[in-house]
């Protein structure tokens, strides 16, 4: 079965609608454009039916043709996800902490969750310097290897954690990126005991974070807060000075989680 950015397609996508929703997932994870024929091998569906689902998803808007012929998110998609984080009960709790923890540190701060070996950013308030970060509200990015992912990861159960990371290829994105599982967990428990993380430069080159993990009681979502800042600007000192402070911020956005989204909501 074919899989691509951690989307099983063909057989494990049932009726019209089921197969219709996962070559629209595969096309707007994919880090680039896609051409049919690429689409048509990750599928695993005949040429005739995925070229009348792409057909559809063109006319709904959710896809697009690009002028090379490669398929690409369309505006209408980009509508509904735009939403979503609008009504993000968790964006929205977090947004008043987000924003004090950007003004103690003056640098750009991220809200992610997990979502399979992912990150996925849901929130993000600017840094106030002239250099910026280029990062996106709803990119994808590998939990592996950035601070708000190591922080979610720390939190989850041993077996949920070997389950979830089983298949992960571990690529190395700069020379301090973590490339095993083994490495990995042993850093997961350094994180378990300090309650915060870092990316040293292990996803892009130049860029440091520290973070710290939110979850719910059941687990139910995971995820982090971070503050992010240019290598040149955040040293290793400046990162052990935020350290608390992303913790203290994370606390918080976990009750108050826990207050207003819990059982009795």
């Amino acid at each position: 079965m074919a899989r691509r950015n951690g989307v099983e397609s063909g057989a494990s996508s049932t009726g019209t609608l089921g197969k219709a929703v996962a070559v629209l997932e595969l096309v707007a994870l994919s880090d680039r454009p896609m051409r049919f024929t690429e689409i048509l091998e990750l599928a695993g569906q005949p040429r005739g039916t995925l070229h009348r689902q792409l057909s559809h998803l063109l006319e709904e808007g959710l896809l697009e043709l690009n002028a090379d012929h490669c398929y690409e998110p369309g505006l209408r998609l980009l509508k509904f996800a735009s939403s979503a984080w609008t009504r993000s009960d968790l964006r929205r709790l977090a947004a008043p902490h987000l924003q004090i923890l950007h003004e103690l540190t003056g640098e750009t701060v991220h809200l992610g969750v997990l979502k399979g070996s992912e990150i996925i950013y849901l929130d993000k308030v600017e840094s106030r310097q002239a250099v910026r970060m280029a990062s996106q509200i709803g990119k994808a990015s590998p939990a592996y290897c950035t601070g708000v992912g190591k922080a979610a990861l720390s939190v989850l159960p041993e077996q949920h954690l070997l389950d979830l990371l089983r298949d992960v290829p571990f690529r190395r994105f700069t020379a301090q990126t973590i490339t095993s599982f083994g490495a990995l967990r042993v850093e997961l428990e350094a994180i378990r005991m300090a309650g915060y993380a870092f990316d040293r430069e292990e996803h892009e080159p130049g860029i440091r974070c520290v973070a710290a993990a939110i979850s719910d009681s059941g687990l139910s979502f995971v995820g982090g807060v971070s503050v992010t800042g240019p290598a040149y600007r955040v040293g290793e000192e400046v990162l052990q000075a935020w350290a608390p402070l992303v913790q203290r911020v994370a606390a918080a956005i976990t009750e108050e989680v826990a207050a207003r989204l819990g059982p009795s909501r």
